[in-house]
């Protein structure tokens, strides 16, 4: 039988939260942790994902901006 325990749907909100590009600090306040480099630091392995998104995010901006 599969245990769901609160912490594992407290880890799985946080991170469904910063996958959809959440602003760290609201993810932050939500999870009630004193300081964002908390959530950073318990969150890393989410990091990556968002940073391929923030550099196709600037690919396509750099690519309407006409010449």
């Amino acid at each position: 039988m599969l245990r769901i325990r609160l912490h594992d749907l407290w880890h799985t909100h946080a991170t469904l939260l910063l996958q959809a590009s959440t602003q760290i600090k609201a993810v932050s306040e939500q999870l009630g942790h004193a300081k964002s480099s908390i959530t950073l630091d318990t969150y890393a392995h989410v990091l990556p994902v968002m940073q391929d998104r923030a550099a196709d995010a600037i690919d396509a901006a750099h690519l309407r901006v006409p010449p």
